[in-house]
């Protein structure tokens, strides 16, 4: 679940960014919408706890997020949330598994290879454990980054922008595996986006719209 409330963060030298209000149950799933420049990406960073709010407070999976700082906090975002970002960020130096095994170090865990095993041939990514993310096409480096996120069985799964560059087919079949991938771990699927085909593929989702008028 997320809870939001009187959220606002101001960048350096910046006007206050101020966000609506939204809750969001367990299992439920959230539409971010908004032209760019709104702040979905700033959203999903304070929902994150990857910044720090200036305002409000903001409520994950029972937790009060500007409650933690520092390693506390980082060992709670490696252990309850799954993030994919639009930049991927794999490690070139590491193997596909290895940089699923970052997760646990993360997460102050011992690395348990079975369970990275489990999380990759779930997604069909077994036969790939050993390459390099340079060895993969565009469509197994996203299920690979979308394999780490899930790895832990988080309570909330943070998307954004997953089908930008993406065509109609590869567009549904991302919306259909994330979708089936949140409701097998139980989580909360957030997903940022100004792709209208995501709206379509999932009309029940609720939806917290961003404006450039969210500036004060």
């Amino acid at each position: 679940m997320i809870e939001t409330r009187g959220l606002g963060f101001a960048y350096p030298q910046a006007p206050v960014l101020r966000f609506p209000d939204v809750a969001v149950p367990q299992g439920g799933t959230l539409l971010l919408r908004g032209p760019s420049g709104s702040g979905k990406s700033t959203w999903l960073a304070l929902v994150a706890g990857l910044l720090t709010l200036s305002s409000g407070e903001v409520v994950v999976a029972g937790q009060a997020v500007q409650a933690l700082a520092g390693a506390p906090r980082d060992r709670w975002r490696a252990r309850c949330l799954g993030f994919l970002p639009q930049k991927l960020f794999l490690s070139e130096a590491l193997s596909v598994a290895d940089n699923l095994a970052l997760v646990f170090f993360a997460a102050g865990l011992p690395v348990d290879r079975g369970a990275i095993h489990h999380a990759l041939a779930a997604l069909d990514l077994a036969a790939l454990a050993g390459r390099k993310p340079s060895q993969l096409s565009g469509g197994q480096a996203q299920r690979v980054a979308l394999a780490r996120a899930l790895l832990l069985r988080p309570r909330v799964l943070l998307v954004d922008e997953p089908t930008a560059s993406l065509d109609d087919e590869a567009c549904a079949a991302a919306l259909d595996l994330l979708r089936r991938c949140a409701a097998g771990a139980g989580a909360t699927l957030v997903i940022s986006t100004h792709d209208a085909r995501v709206v379509q593929a999932l009309p029940d989702a609720q939806t917290l719209r961003l404006a450039r008028e969210g500036f004060a």
